[in-house]
C-alpha cells in the first residue's frame, strides 16, 4: 500500500466516527507492513548529527583561496553592511589549512584530520543558506522545515511514513548532547500536528542502567516489585482502554497507551541496547569512550548505531547544547570571540565521532543502507567579529551539510558559495531540499508525503523542495 493511499485512509476512518474507527485507524498507524515506499528506497534508516550553534563552512569544508589572500583587509570597505550582531570586520581567512583529501581531491581543514580519510564516503552541499540567523528558528527549519515551533521534525514525519522495524524499541530516538538541550529544546524533535506517537523518544546517554526516566519503579521502595508494578500497570492499561472507547482520535491518548505498553518492552530493551560492555576493546578504541572531552560524543554515535543495528529507524545525535557546564569554551558551535577555541574544541569532538560511526558503518557493511546526515542551522561570516578580530557573526547566507551511505555518492560536491563564502550562489539549496533528498534515499516522494491538518495538506518540505540528484548514485 502507498504512503498516499495509507494517508486517505487515515482521512476516511476520521470521518467515519465510533469505536471501530478509532481502533481500525490506531491499528493502521502501528502497522508497519502497510507503509510502503513510493519508489525502490537505497537507505533503510538514518543517522542524523546535528551541530547547533552555527558551525563555519569557511574553516571546515568550503574552501577560499581568495579568502585567504584578501585576509586582514576590509570586508566592506564602504560600511553599508550590517551582519547579525555586528558591523563586519576584516576579511579572515581560515584559522585552520586546508588540504586535498581522497581520490576525490575534494578540500576540507585540518580541524578534521579523522574525517578527511573519510571524504570519499562523504557528499557536501556547499550552498546551504536559511531563511534566519536565530539559533532557535534556524534550528526549527533544519529539524521541521519551518523557523516557526510546533511542526512535526523530520523524524517525526520519517517514523509516520515509514513506521519501526524494531517491536522492541521506539521507530525514533533523540541523543541529546549530555551536557544540555540545544537551542528551542524538546521541540526540534516533536511531532507537531502529527499523532504524538511520532514525536522522538530521547535516550540519557550517560546512563546505561536507566536511559529513560521513571521506566523504571524506584529502587527503594521495597513494596513495589516487579510483579505488582506489572500489574499496576496492566491495570491502568485496562483503565485507558475504557476510558479511550469514549475518546474519538484523540492521539494523545492513543500514544499514551502506545507508550505503556513500550515501556514494558523497554525495560529489556533500552539497558541492552545502552550496555556497551560487550562491544569489543578495538570498537571502544575507536570511538575514543575513555576520553574525557570527545568520549561522550562517541558514545552517543556508537549508541547510535546499536540502535539503527535493532531496527531503530531514525536516530539524530547532537553535538553541542544550549547551555553547558563546561569551562572555557562555547556550549556549542557559536563562536563570536574566540573561533579557535570554541571550534577548536567542538572540532575534534565531531571529528572523532563521526569518522567512527562511518568506518564502524562501513566495516560492517551497514553504511550501504543507513543514510548518516551531518548539519548545523547556519554558517558564519567570512570577516572577523571581536575586539582582536577572533570571532565570526553569525551567518545565514551560507554554510554546508554533508551525507553520506544509504545511496549517497561519495566523494562529490554540490553547489557553490562565492569567492569569499559569504553567500550561497551556485544552486543554493535550503532545508527543503535536504529533506527531499533524504526522503527521496528512503524510498519516499516528498511531495506525497502529507497530513492533513487545519485545511491544508501540510509536509515536511512545505510547498518546497527537490531532490539534488547530484548527490546520489
Amino acid at each position: 500500500m502507498s504512503i498516499d493511499m495509507l494517508n486517505t485512509r487515515r482521512h476516511f476512518l476520521r470521518s467515519a466516527g465510533g469505536g471501530f474507527g478509532g481502533l481500525a485507524l490506531t491499528a493502521i498507524l502501528s502497522g508497519e507492513s502497510l507503509a510502503r515506499p513510493h519508489h525502490t528506497a537505497k537507505a533503510k534508516r538514518v543517522i542524523q548529527i546535528f551541530c547547533p550553534g552555527g558551525m563555519s563552512q569557511v574553516d571546515t569544508f568550503d574552501y577560499k583561496p581568495e579568502l585567504e589572500k584578501r585576509n586582514g583587509t576590509p570586508f566592506d570597505p564602504d560600511g553599508k553592511l550590517q551582519f547579525f550582531a555586528s558591523k563586519p570586520g576584516n576579511c579572515r581567512g581560515s584559522f585552520w589549512k586546508f588540504r586535498k583529501h581522497g581520490q576525490s581531491g575534494l578540500w576540507m581543514s585540518d580541524l578534521f584530520p579523522k574525517l578527511a580519510k573519510c571524504v570519499d564516503e562523504m557528499a557536501f552541499i556547499y550552498s546551504m543558506h536559511s531563511k534566519t540567523a536565530l539559533h532557535g528558528p534556524a534550528c526549527f527549519m533544519m529539524n521541521t522545515g519551518f523557523t516557526l515551533p510546533g511542526f512535526p521534525s523530520m523524524g517525526a514525519w520519517v517514523t509516520y511514513g515509514l513506521g519501526s522495524e524494531a517491536d522492541d524499541l521506539p521507530a525514533f530516538v533523540v541523543l541529546p548532547d549530555p551536557r544540555g538541550l540545544p537551542p528551542g529544546g524538546i521541540i526540534n524533535w516533536g511531532s507537531g500536528f502529527l499523532p504524538a506517537e511520532y514525536q522522538a523518544t530521547a535516550l540519557d546517554t550517560t546512563n546505561s542502567k536507566h536511559p529513560i526516566a521513571d521506566l523504571f519503579p524506584p529502587s527503594d521502595v521495597p513494596e513495589i516489585t516487579a510483579a505488582n508494578d506489572q500489574a499496576g500497570l496492566s491495570f491502568l492499561q485496562k483503565i485507558n482502554r475504557l476510558h479511550q472507547e469514549t475518546r474519538r482520535d484523540n492521539s494523545e491518548l492513543d500514544a499514551r497507551i502506545k507508550a505503556y505498553e513500550m515501556a514494558a518492552r523497554l525495560q529489556l530493551s533500552a539497558p541492552d541496547a545502552m550496555d556497551l560492555s560487550k562491544e569489543t576493546t578495538a570498537t571502544k578504541r575507536l570511538y575514543s569512550l575513555d576520553h574525557t572531552e570527545i568520549g561522550p560524543f562517541g558514545r552517543q554515535c556508537l549508541l547510535a548505531r546499536r540502535l539503527v543495528q535493532r531496527g531503530v529507524r531514525f536516530v539524530q545525535v547532537y553535538c553541542g547544547a544550549e547551555n553547558t557546564t563546561a569551562k572555557k569554551i562555547r556550549p556549542n558551535w557559536d563562536s563570536h570571540e574566540d573561533l579557535n577555541r570554541d571550534h577548536g574544541y567542538w572540532g575534534a569532538v565531531l571529528d572523532s565521532g563521526a569518522s567512527a560511526l562511518l568506518k564502524d558503518l562501513k566495516q560492517r557493511g551497514m553504511l550501504d543502507d543507513t543514510l548518516v546526515i551531518c548539519t548545523t542551522e547556519f554558517g558564519r561570516q567570512p570577516a572577523s567579529q571581536g575586539g582582536v578580530g577572533k570571532g565570526r557573526d553569525h551567518n545565514a547566507g551560507a554554510f554546508t551539510s554533508w551525507l553520506a551511505g544509504g545511496g549517497v555518492q561519495g566523494g562529490v560536491g554540490y553547489g557553490a558559495t562565492d569567492e569569499l563564502g559569504y553567500q550561497a550562489v551556485e544552486n543554493p539549496a535550503y532545508s527543503y531540499d535536504l529533506h527531499a533528498t533524504a526522503l527521496h534515499l528512503l524510498g519516499v516522494d516528498h511531495t506525497r508525503l502529507t497530513f492533513y491538518h487545519n485545511g491544508i495538506e501540510r509536509r515536511l518540505t512545505d510547498v518546497h523542495g527537490h531532490v539534488i540528484k547530484e548527490v546520489l548514485r
